[in-house]
């Protein structure tokens, strides 16, 4: 049973994983060796939050045989003060001895030791060596490997050197007492005790924002005016960066452009210029191909080539160009979703039908849930009502547990009396050996804190150079970040657990069975500076991080340097929900006019038919039976005569199929195409004159 629980949860954790990395990442376009890296790093850092309090309930039980085997070997004559004094050191379990019972996923020794160095080790390796490595190699605008190889070893150069110099600095202080004699076991100890120094350094700043923020988030979501003014705020915003990608894109393609004339087909550089432009949209692939007149060669007399480190430069800007570009277009659809949604709600909450009407119906066709189970009205019921009051009590949960997180960091450094109230929950459930209750509550303890941070992870944006955007919307860069950041706070994160929870005895100082996690870690008391004191006093940061967060003193701060943030007493806030909700109006009219005409031309099909086939269907009878009236009566010169004699014919024919072909103009300016040559519509479409200039298309665009 034991090897199965770890076998399930090895799996399951694996595709969780893969579903994590297929909403953010495009499998498809992406690179192999991106995706892996970064699947690995995900990978490792779940499979250590799932499988540490399996280690924590072996770790109980093998304390308990041990406490047994101690009381077991006291003399049975021995006077009850002396083993009084015996016991003193000995847990409160031992004082009422019970039988210890084997948890239902007790581990086997000798397993989780390696299982814990090979999960250790690889994610370290990947968070400080591979994934920088491999992050500005798929960042890198080169035209070979050998190219981006060597810009990915010039960019890691600094970045290496400071870990090296921070190595440095911690072996240096250790080696200038000569009471400590460096061994192989302690330099190791050295180096696990300096990364996780950083993760925690980085770890209490995500865990204070996110302990306030998580709860808070649910609590707005139950207010949907909030929300829906708040969807307002980003949708100008999202607009404005929008718009930003989009000149930046026409600025980038029109350097391409230039370029592209420029090189000709027979030059060195071509095969780099073919790589930039497969790079491209492809409405701009074709516009340049048009332009293109590969039948002029190149003088290298007459004309300036640019070099090949300026296309190397070009390609990188081309490649983040089309990448903000789609991740734009793709959340601006996304968020003009959500604030239709929001507004339907706020129509439908009048409403006395008590059936939930969307304004654009979904063109999908319903499934079976939403036609047995999730129904117009189950749909109202849960939009309108049930929906608020399931996130007022899931965030007064949520607090409750944040509440309880800021006490116990504060407070786990006291062994006597245990003022840690996730200690408390364990130690009491350690007295009647409950480890699936245990196990539970370190499960629901760290997925909490988890969340936390990883949450935080996913909402942070580092300006455009790092955002983790769903959708399959996240480029190569932030995926990789984002592995580096997990495979750096992970480990800490367990540690800063495992001393909540009092089975770390470097923090607690009890001399207990350590669990296999931190006897990988090693003994911090190596650096006694770092355990004594940053370990234990540093985290109870996170009381002042919380009330800054709940002041939104951050939000305020980036207000005042100009990054405009959502605040509901300021001006410029005001204008841009105003904005926002001018731009979703705008939006909805725009879709209610291609909604209309769709309807208007699928009536008219549905009355009158398609002409077109008719006519084509009645030509082509009549067309086969002079065929048969002139092989039986003409010889065969006179058939090629008549033959050649009925091409004539084709400006009568031209006349009678336009006139066929007349359907109900509809003067919709969104249907209207600019590109007379696009690829997909068959032919020039239906109302538009071919006398009207595409500049003046957009003047009716708002009416």
């Amino acid at each position: 049973m034991s090897g199965a629980a770890l076998g399930i949860e090895i799996v399951v954790v694996f595709f969780l994983a893969l579903f994590l990395l297929h909403r953010y990442g495009d499998f498809r376009k992406q690179q192999r060796m991106v995706l892996f890296g970064t699947l690995l790093a995900w990978y490792l850092c779940f499979l250590i939050v799932f499988i540490l309090p399996l280690d924590v309930s072996t770790t109980i039980y093998k304390q308990c045989i041990i406490d047994h085997e101690q009381i077991a070997s006291v003399p049975a004559a021995q006077s009850p003060s002396t083993n009084t004094t015996a016991n003193a050191s000995v847990t409160p379990a031992k004082s009422a001895p019970k039988s210890c019972y084997k948890p239902w996923s007790y581990i086997p020794d000798g397993i989780m030791p390696v299982f814990w160095r090979v999960v250790y080790w690889t994610s370290q390796c990947l968070t400080w060596l591979l994934l920088p490595f491999m992050q500005s190699y798929a960042r890198s605008g080169g035209f070979s490997i050998t190219g981006k190889i060597k810009t990915a070893l010039i960019e890691n150069a600094i970045y290496y050197g400071t870990y090296l110099l921070i190595f440095g600095s911690l072996l240096i202080y250790v080696a200038v007492h000569p009471q400590w004699h460096l061994s192989w076991y302690e330099l190791q100890t050295i180096g696990i005790t300096a990364a996780n120094t950083w993760g925690l350094f980085l770890l209490v700043l995500l865990l204070g924002y996110g302990l306030v923020e998580i709860p808070r988030s649910y609590w707005n979501g139950s207010r949907h005016g909030h929300m829906l003014i708040k969807t307002y705020f980003k949708a100008s915003k999202l607009m404005t960066e929008k718009a930003d990608s989009e000149e930046n894109l026409e600025d980038v393609m029109e350097e391409v452009r230039k370029v592209s004339e420029s090189i000709k087909y027979n030059h060195p550089l071509r095969k780099c210029v073919d790589t930039i432009l497969r790079k491209c949209p492809v409405d701009y692939q074709e516009k340049m191909g048009r332009n293109m007149d590969d039948y002029e060669d190149f003088d290298d007399k007459q004309n300036t080539y640019p070099s090949e480190k300026s296309l190397v430069k070009l390609h990188k800007q081309v490649i983040y160009a089309v990448q903000r570009h789609n991740r734009t277009r793709v959340q601006w659809q996304i968020l003009l979703q959500q604030a239709i949604h929001l507004e339907d709600v706020a129509k439908n909450e009048t409403s006395s039908a008590h059936q939930f009407v969307h304004s654009f119906p979904s063109t999908e066709p319903t499934g079976w849930f939403s036609r047995y189970i999730y129904t117009s009205t189950v749909e109202w019921y849960w939009e309108c009502f049930l929906k608020r009051w399931f996130y007022r009590l899931l965030s007064v949960i949520l607090t409750m547990f944040s509440v309880a997180v800021v006490w116990s960091e504060c407070t786990f450094f006291s062994t006597r009396p245990v003022l840690s109230l996730f200690a408390v929950f364990i130690q009491l459930a350690e007295r009647d050996y409950n480890y699936l209750y245990i196990e539970m509550a370190c499960f629901l303890t760290i997925f909490f804190l988890c969340i936390c941070v990883y949450s935080t992870v996913f909402r942070i944006r580092v300006f455009n150079y790092y955002y983790l955007a769903p959708h399959h919307q996240t480029d190569a860069y932030s995926l990789q970040f984002s592995g580096m950041l997990f495979c750096r706070l992970t480990p800490p994160l367990c540690l800063n657990f495992l001393g909540l929870i009092h089975m770390d005895s470097a923090i607690s100082h009890q001399q207990k069975e350590q669990t296999a996690y931190t006897s990988i870690m090693g003994s911090m008391r190596v650096l006694s500076f770092i355990a004594n004191g940053f370990y234990i006093y540093y985290p109870m940061l996170i009381l002042i991080l919380c009330i800054a967060t709940y002041f939104s003193l951050g939000t305020r701060c980036l207000n005042l340097l100009g990054f405009q943030q959502f605040m509901g007493d300021c001006e410029m806030t005001s204008d841009l929900i105003d904005e926002g909700k001018e731009l979703i109006r705008r939006e909805k009219r725009k879709r209610q006019r291609i909604e209309d005409g769709e309807n208007r031309r699928r009536e008219w099909k549905e009355r009158y038919g398609n002409p077109r086939e008719e006519y084509t269907a009645r030509n082509r009878g009549s067309h086969e039976m002079k065929e048969t009236n002139y092989s039986d009566t003409v010889n065969p010169s006179t058939n090629r005569q008549a033959k050649y004699s009925r091409s004539g014919n084709r400006p009568d024919k031209d006349c009678v199929e336009l006139l066929q072909d007349a359907e109900p103009l509809d003067f919709n300016a969104d249907s209207l195409t600019d590109d007379p040559l696009d690829p997909d519509s068959g032919r020039h479409t239906v109302g538009r004159y071919l006398s009207m200039s595409s500049s003046r298309n957009r003047i009716f665009d708002d009416v």
